[in-house]
């Protein structure tokens, strides 16, 4: 028996990887495709190679009908940032499970009082379940490397560093909602909260950020509102770290680091690089199934299968990864004034 899933969404996401996801899953079956035009909706039923139902705002079917579906129990919603929490809610209130993608929502402000209502109105009703998707989370480059910071003790410093440099011919960029941002940050929070998950991930559960400080800045003129961060963060147990990131430079290539008092471990690309406190290195090649995006999708549906909810998909988590890079642009906009942290400690897994 499988689980009847819609996906909502037929961008350039959706498509390319929670699309062939679903497909690959032992525990999903689609049912239909959603998106705002009926067009995006065709273009992602033809990617599939089967025969789908297709539901779109700009036609005479849409969301509604979608949701009341029977033979579809469960959502995966990839719609624009400023978009999603409405989406959220409806198919929380019918009874549908949703794997929703991340940020939890464009705000800290939204995603607490979405995460409250569905704490207290949702989740004691037992009938439907909500996860966020971080992919992140999934890559082996980064499972392997946060074994192996616990077998180096104490961690003393991190450090977090990407230059993506994003062009204008590139189809990330060219799609409407991501060139003229509705949410904050733009691509500083689109992409940004990838790299907050993977370095909490790095860091464990028994470190946190308390404190943080950054300045921002707009190189690229077409990158809106700033593309450029460079933050201090410091942890509850002393220890200190650098986030560095830039859409709209050249740099090296991205790099998370952190140090521990027997040596220091490093995500670099397709790499996990071990450093010995007597200056012994040890490199090992991993592959990363895809973006992460598969084994994201195929344990929701393995924990939805068991009646499960998977805690590394929780919303809490997710609200942490965006609470950070918020921070970090409220830090920006006041010349680098220390921000707290509030919704850390409650997040770890």
């Amino acid at each position: 028996m499988t689980i009847g899933v819609a996906l909502i969404g037929g961008g350039i996401w959706a498509r390319e990887e929670h699309l062939p996801a679903i497909l690959a899953s032992e525990h999903l079956t689609l049912k239909a495709i959603y998106s705002r035009s009926r067009k995006s909706a065709e273009e992602t039923a033809k990617a599939s190679g089967k025969q789908i139902d297709l539901y779109a705002e700009d036609s005479e079917q849409g969301y509604d009908e979608v949701l009341k579906r029977d033979d579809i129990d469960a959502l995966i919603i990839a719609l624009p940032i400023a978009s999603q929490a409405s989406y959220i809610r409806a198919a929380l209130t019918v009874g549908k499970h949703v794997l929703s993608e991340k940020p939890v929502a464009e705000n800290v402000g939204e995603a607490k009082e979405l995460i409250k209502w569905y704490d207290d109105e949702i989740e004691p009703k037992g009938k439907a379940t909500w996860g966020v998707g971080e992919n992140f989370r999934y890559l082996d480059t980064f499972r392997l490397a946060r074994e192996k910071v616990k077998e180096l003790g104490k961690i003393n410093s991190f450090l977090v560093r990407l230059y993506a440099n994003i062009q204008t011919d590139t189809n990330f960029y060219n799609t409407d909602w991501r060139k003229v941002p509705t949410h904050q940050g733009g691509f500083i929070l689109d992409g940004g909260v990838h790299f907050t998950a993977g370095l909490r991930y790095l860091l464990g559960s028994n470190v946190h950020i308390t404190h943080l400080c950054a300045f921002t800045t707009l190189i690229k003129d077409y990158l809106p509102p700033v593309d450029t961060v460079n933050a201090i963060l410091k942890a509850n147990t002393g220890a200190q770290g650098t986030f560095q990131v830039s859409m709209g430079s050249h740099g090296p290539a991205s790099e998370w680091t952190v140090a521990c008092e027997k040596g220091s471990v490093t995500v670099h690309d397709a790499s996990v690089t071990v450093r010995a406190a007597d200056g012994q290195e040890h490199v090992e090649k991993v592959e990363n199934e895809k973006s992460g995006v598969p084994p994201e999708v195929r344990l929701w549906a393995k924990a939805l299968a068991a009646g499960k909810v998977n805690p590394e998909q929780s919303p809490s988590q997710a609200l942490a990864d965006l609470e950070l890079i918020e921070l970090m642009l409220r830090s920006g906009e006041n010349n680098g004034q220390s921000q707290i942290c509030q919704c850390q400690q409650s997040a770890d897994i």
